[in-house]
């Protein structure tokens, strides 16, 4: 089958892979009929995330139809069309008993590898490191899926593969960004980052009662697509970020501040962030923690902050007697997605969103390859692709 591979730092190729087969009773395999580029390939893009290998099928935002089920599989029948959570979960271990799939004890087969960096592993993930399970992603024609009795979600009737790919990943994190926030109504919210999860946060926040969200950016079709939604434009280029939500909050501080950027941010975005970017190029740190701190900074007294941008190593220079001192409350996670994906599919099929409104590109898995780079530059608008390996 054709799939994108990773061959190392910016280089991803379409080429040919051996088809997925059941190894486990549980499995299924899946035809893909839309699979996308998530934010977080791009460090898989970018060479920053440990243990990939040359070859790895990269993806793991997927949607299809199930070709193939394992013999231990009641759940699921072949010609069922299912999107599939970027989390691997299998249901039943103290984790996922209580919600929490995107821990699962027993989905990574390479937990080992996780617990020397992190103390714990998380679950395992399509397509993202064999520290995180090896497991071959979706930006493929074909794709196994373990656990597939916990996992794949059946779509109903009547929804477009475009209005429920995104339930995979970014719709769920950016949801689950603006829960986080704990919003009873009224409240002003800022996001760092509009790409495809701070869009999703962006509308998330209103629809869970937010009075204002603050979208901070520097590319205009992001903040362009941010202001559609109602939000508050602010351009961190062009505007002291701090100075301008004090001004819009009457130097309180905003009730609650989303990361959605992670441990990339733009590097002259300020001089900590240049500070950052030689930090990592000289192998004195990990991780780019710009927008957290400022993120930090901009809270109110007794507000929130919720990460949901990745970081994968340690941090540095966390203003964290700032927090101590006034009360802040962390709240982050890689998204349990089966604990929302019911919930916000009813939201879908209600009206409430449609999430296909953050697609720019469409194309083929051949031309993968280059809208990574497409991706990567915020070039052409491009803010998210869908790719569709059987046109």
């Amino acid at each position: 089958m054709k799939a994108l591979t990773w061959h190392g730092k910016s280089d991803i190729r379409c080429e040919s892979v051996p088809d997925p087969k059941i190894q486990d009773g549980r499995d299924a395999i899946i035809k893909v009929k839309a699979c996308a580029i998530c934010g977080s390939d791009l460090h898989l893009f970018d060479g920053i995330m440990p243990t990939m290998q040359k070859g790895d099928v990269l993806g793991h935002e997927t949607m299809g139809v199930v070709v193939e089920v394992g013999k231990d599989n009641s759940k699921l029948k072949v010609g069922d069309r299912v999107v599939v959570p970027f989390t691997i979960a299998c249901g039943e271990c103290f984790f996922c008993k209580n919600g929490f799939y995107s821990g699962c004890e027993r989905s990574n087969p390479n937990a080992k590898q996780a617990e020397k960096m992190w103390g714990h592993s998380p679950a395992g993930l399509f397509g993202y490191s064999h520290m995180l399970g090896g497991f071959a992603g979706g930006q493929a024609e074909y794709m196994r899926v373990p656990y597939a009795d916990v996992g794949p979600y059946k779509i109903p009737e009547g929804l477009t593969d475009e209005q429920v790919l995104f339930l995979s990943d970014i719709f769920p994190t950016g949801y689950m960004a603006a829960e986080f926030c704990n919003l009873k109504g009224g409240e002003t919210v800022a996001v760092w980052g509009c790409g495809p999860v701070g869009q999703f946060a962006i509308k998330s926040a209103f629809l869970l009662g937010a009075e204002r969200v603050i979208a901070i950016d520097t590319v205009p079709e992001r903040l362009t697509l941010a202001m559609q939604s109602g939000a508050i434009m602010l351009d961190f280029m062009k505007e002291d970020v701090y100075e301008r939500i004090q001004q819009l909050t009457q130097g309180r501080g905003a009730d609650a501040c989303i990361d959605a950027v992670g441990t990339e941010p733009e590097t002259m975005a300020s001089k900590d962030s240049v500070i950052d970017r030689i930090k990592v190029a000289t192998f004195m740190g990990t991780d780019r923690p710009h927008v957290l701190r400022q993120a930090i900074q901009c809270c109110r007294n007794f507000g929130t902050v919720s990460i949901v941008g990745v970081y994968g190593g340690m941090l540095d220079n966390i203003p964290m007697g700032s927090a101590i001192n006034r009360g802040l409350t962390f709240r982050m996670a890689q998204t349990p997605v089966q604990h929302y994906l019911p919930k916000l599919l009813q939201r879908i099929e209600k009206g409430e969103i449609d999430p296909s409104f953050v697609i720019t590109h469409r194309a083929t898995l051949e031309e993968g390859p280059e809208l990574y780079k497409t991706f990567r530059a915020k070039k052409d608008g491009c803010i998210k692709v869908v790719m569709k390996p059987f046109g």
